[in-house]
C-alpha cells in the first residue's frame, strides 16, 4: 500500500511541475520520502526554467521596442525628402531666412525668420515634402540672428547640400560663431559633426566631435 502511494505521489509532483519524473518502487517509509522529495525538486528546477524562459522573452520585447524605434527614425531619414528639400517646403509655405532644419519625431521641423521679429516653425513631411503646419514662436534672438547672417552668401539649404556629400544630413542649423552646421548619419547609424563655412561652403569635421579627419 505505501508503494502504491509513493507512485501516486511522484507522479502527481511530476504532472503539477510540467516535467518528468521517474516513479521508484519502495518498501520503506523513508525511501518513500526521498522519492516525493526528488520527484518536488525536478518539478521546481522546471519552473524556474520556465520563469527564467519568460524573464528573456521579455528582454527580447524591450530590444523590439528600441529595434522598432530605430526603424521609425531610418524610415524618416530615408523618406525621400532630403533636409535641403524640406527647407525648401517651407520656405515656399512661409517666405523668410531658414535658420535650421532638423529630424523631430518624424518629420522636419524648419525654423524661419520671417519679417522684424517673427519666427516661424515648419513642419515637413519627409515622405512627400508636403507641409502638415507652422506657427509662430516667441525668440528674442532675432537681431543676433541676422547679424550672423550679415556677409554669408551661403543658405541653410546649401550648407544642407554641401553636407549631404558626407552622409545624410540629419539636421543643420546656424551657430552664431561657427557658421553652419551639420550633423549627418551613415548607412550603419553611425552620426557625424561637420561646420559648413558661410562664405565658402567648405565642409570640414566639427572638432567637437572628437574626429581627427579633416
Amino acid at each position: 500500500m505505501k508503494r502504491n502511494i509513493v507512485i501516486a505521489v511522484v507522479t502527481a509532483a511530476a504532472l503539477v511541475g510540467g516535467g518528468t519524473a521517474t516513479a521508484l518502487a519502495v518498501a520503506g517509509d523513508d525511501d518513500g520520502a526521498a522519492s516525493v522529495a526528488r520527484a518536488e525538486n525536478r518539478a521546481g528546477d522546471d519552473d524556474r526554467r520556465d520563469d527564467e524562459g519568460r524573464e528573456d522573452d521579455r528582454g527580447d520585447d524591450d530590444r523590439g521596442d528600441d529595434d522598432r524605434r530605430d526603424d521609425r527614425d531610418g524610415r524618416a531619414v530615408s523618406g525621400g525628402v532630403t533636409a535641403a528639400d524640406a527647407l525648401a517646403a517651407a520656405l515656399k509655405h512661409t517666405p523668410g531666412t531658414a535658420v535650421s532644419a532638423e529630424l523631430d519625431d518624424e518629420a522636419w521641423e524648419v525654423d524661419v525668420l520671417g519679417g522684424g521679429d517673427t519666427w516661424h516653425s515648419v513642419r515637413v513631411d519627409p515622405g512627400s515634402g508636403k507641409v502638415l503646419g507652422a506657427q509662430k514662436d516667441d525668440e528674442d534672438d532675432a537681431a543676433e540672428v541676422r547679424a550672423a547672417l550679415k556677409g554669408a552668401s551661403v543658405t541653410a539649404g546649401e550648407a544642407a547640400e554641401a553636407a549631404a556629400a558626407e552622409g545624410t544630413v540629419t539636421s543643420v542649423e546656424l551657430d552664431d560663431d561657427k557658421g553652419w552646421e551639420a550633423e549627418t548619419r551613415a548607412s550603419g547609424g553611425d552620426e557625424r559633426d561637420w561646420r559648413v563655412d558661410p562664405g565658402s561652403g567648405k565642409v570640414t569635421a566639427d572638432r567637437g566631435d572628437g574626429s581627427d579627419d579633416d
